[in-house]
């Protein structure tokens, strides 16, 4: 057993998130958000490296030594299976363990909306999961993976970095190449994808725009896409999608956003009211007529009005699933707060008045500096 497996495990069986060890501090595990040290001492810079060395490949103690970060799974004999990332920094090296629970959880226990699962009945088209780093699209796509997997007669490509999730193939077929191991870019994984008669392609990130014009391409040629963008809205992400493209391509890619964009599903992850887990809180955009016409006329910043009025079709604004969360008693409303846009409708909810915005007797108001908003 690899010594670094003592730490995971410990960190599994506290239900946390994440295992952090850095040089200089003692292990810290991410529990329901907040990082909290274990009672260990401080690690030291080869110590820590001898850790990380004994779980890595030759190939990959070639790149760690290079000076490159590394991204790649590991299943740890006693903790169970962790998406890594290895780096270095000014006081040496450190790295972060994401847990990857065994089982894939389904869209229900996930409690998303309902309009996701309808999501995995298109045939052709994007759908694109976004969030900031560390707020579940990984996992949402997974879910929507496994339901398709039980659901249709399909041939899955999924193209990773790395291979978090395992899927085993069930009314589907599910093929999952990760990124350096068997493919050298999302870009070339789409490109193959296509020549392997996929009915659906898994992008792990659209990171750049050569992988974001072949997933179009993809999209538009009868095949269901689904990618993830770091962006934290739904207007975000159609901006990223069109300003990644070249210019002289501006015109085409609202074009393909207005006619094969199925829907955009951008999520944070609050606390729950209880304290102890947190759950995924979405906005929805579902492509109308109306929205296809304000991005061919690049008037975007009126699509927030478009996903207010359209809850019928199961959009729905961030704020207005937070405060529907919050009625619901599902969710800290002191957290909810820090991801709210307009935060004076949940000034009301809040707890932690420490929070709230002070007015001082001139009647102009402060927002306290201790919680920056989110």
């Amino acid at each position: 057993m690899a010594r670094i497996d003592a730490f995971l495990k410990l960190g599994t069986q506290q239900g946390c998130s994440d295992v952090h060890l850095a040089v200089g501090v003692p292990p810290m595990l991410r529990m329901h958000g907040d990082l909290m040290p274990i009672k260990f001492r401080e690690l030291r810079g080869a110590e820590l490296e001898s850790y990380i060395t004994e779980i890595l490949t030759h190939a990959q103690s070639q790149q760690f030594a290079k000076g490159g970060d590394l991204d790649f799974s590991y299943v740890s004999t006693e903790g169970g299976r962790f998406r890594v990332n290895v780096y270095r920094k000014d006081t040496g090296v450190g790295a972060t363990f994401r847990a990857i629970p065994a089982e894939v959880p389904t869209l229900e226990k996930l409690a998303l909306p309902p309009i996701v699962g309808k999501l995995c009945d298109f045939h052709q088209g994007m759908v694109l999961v976004t969030g900031s780093t560390g707020t579940g699209k990984s996992t949402t796509l997974a879910a929507m993976i496994d339901h398709l997997n039980q659901t249709r007669r399909l041939n899955i490509i999924s193209l990773e970095d790395p291979i978090e999730f395992v899927h085993p193939s069930k009314n589907s077929q599910v093929i999952q190449r990760e990124l350096g191991t068997h493919i050298p870019s999302f870009a070339e994984g789409v490109r193959a994808a296509m020549r392997e008669d996929p009915d659906v392609i898994l992008v792990g990130e659209l990171r750049d725009a050569e992988t974001i014009s072949m997933a179009m391409t993809a999209a538009e040629t009868g095949h269901l896409v689904l990618g993830t963008l770091h962006t934290t809205s739904a207007v975000k992400t159609i901006d990223r999608v069109i300003d990644a493209l070249p210019v002289e391509e501006r015109e085409q890619t609202k074009s393909f956003l207005a006619q094969s964009l199925l829907a955009v599903v951008t999520q944070v992850l609050v606390k729950t009211a209880d304290g102890h887990g947190r759950k995924a809180v979405c906005e929805v955009l579902m492509m109308t007529k109306a929205i296809a016409k304000l991005i061919q006329t690049e008037q975007t910043h009126q699509i927030p009005t478009q996903l207010q009025m359209g809850r019928d079709l199961g959009m729905q604004l961030l704020d207005q699933a937070l405060l529907a969360a919050i009625t619901a008693r599902s969710v800290d409303p002191d957290d909810a707060y820090t991801y709210a846009i307009e935060k004076r409708a949940f000034q009301k909810y809040v707890t932690d008045t420490s929070m709230l915005p002070k007015v001082d007797l001139t009647g102009s108001t402060t927002v306290p500096t201790s919680n920056s908003a989110a």
